[in-house]
């Protein structure tokens, strides 16, 4: 009996010497993967190529990105929500997140219940952009044209994404009759505009500056809520008379839901102090970017408030994907 109860008690020794080693492990002690929706070189990956190095220095671990474009980023989401909630997956997710809800018939997730938000790296204002080569040098004469032009195309950078929501806000507020051509990603999109064979599109600044800058692009107007430095003689849309809501693009860290909160707060914590490096906020803000650093729980608010008013606005926009 003796012996029974011995190893009875030698046996539960173990299982809790065990659980403490797992608990105890170090986290991270192998690679992550840093998921990104959209294709290499866009605007949603530019943020996760400027902090891999950062991040990897501090967490001594590779972070691998992995590019997996399509369907406004729900291919890249779905992949995520069904990833082990271990911190060894992380979603570089744009705010698509939100609005795919709003505008999808059916949704393999569910984007408040099936990711833990960790944090909001910053946002880029939404501007309307046409063609180096095109006529047109401000909004009102590209709405001109587009009058003139019943049905004159308009690239977006996916169905649902923020410029086709911008998109669909400025056709409606100016009486016009657009042809929306939906691209996977907002490379593809700027391409086909820089080369003239769509004349205008709205995309996220951060995308975009640096063919601005170079003269492909041209800026008539931003989308967002103020001017940004990087363009300060472009005006909003608001000073135009021709404003519409606010659909500039945010960019931030999810993880699958369960996500421990120690590893939560770390991640979090982490990328702040990142977003304090002087030379990584200048790289962000010569894209024309407004640093965030929001943590875990004003990002969780964020996208509980933001989705419930995309739907709204994609009720009276009649956005809709099947």
């Amino acid at each position: 009996m003796f012996k029974r109860r011995s190893l009875l008690v030698a046996g539960v020794a173990s299982t809790i010497i065990t659980k403490a080693k797992a608990q105890s492990s170090p986290w991270p002690d192998r690679p992550i993967r840093m998921i990104i929706g959209y294709p290499a070189g866009g605007p949603t990956d530019f943020p996760g190529r400027l902090l891999q190095d950062p991040l990897q220095r501090l967490w001594g671990q590779p972070i691998v990105i992995e590019n997996r474009p399509g369907a406004s980023q729900m291919i890249a989401s779905e992949a995520v929500a069904r990833a082990a909630p271990d911190g060894y997956t992380i979603f570089l997710a744009a705010s698509t997140h939100t609005s795919n809800a709003a505008v999808q018939a059916r949704m393999p997730y569910d984007t408040i219940n099936d990711f833990t938000p960790i944090v909001n790296i910053y946002a880029s204002p939404t501007v309307l952009f046409t063609g180096g080569g095109q006529p047109f040098r401000t909004a009102q004469e590209l709405v001109a044209a587009a009058r003139q032009q019943p049905g004159m195309a308009f690239a977006t950078s996916g169905n649902g994404s923020s410029g086709h929501f911008a998109t669909e806000l400025f056709r409606r507020k100016m009486g016009i009759d657009l042809t929306i051509v939906a691209y996977r990603g907002a490379v593809p999109a700027l391409q086909d505009v820089v080369a003239g064979r769509v004349p205008g599109t709205f995309s996220t600044l951060a995308g975009a500056f640096p063919l601005a800058r170079e003269g492909k692009l041209r800026a008539l107007a931003i989308a967002g809520a103020q001017r940004t430095a990087v363009l300060p003689d472009v005006l909003t849309l608001d000073e135009l008379g021709m404003g519409i809501p606010d659909t500039s693009p945010w960019y931030g860290f999810v993880a699958p839901k369960g996500l421990a909160r120690d590893i939560v707060d770390r991640i979090a914590r982490d990328v702040q102090g990142v977003l304090r490096d002087p030379a990584i906020r200048q790289r962000l803000i010569d894209q024309g970017g407004i640093i965030l650093g929001e943590g875990p729980d004003v990002f969780a608010a964020r996208i509980a408030t933001e989705l419930a008013e995309n739907i709204v606005v994609a009720r009276e926009a009649n956005i809709r994907v099947e």
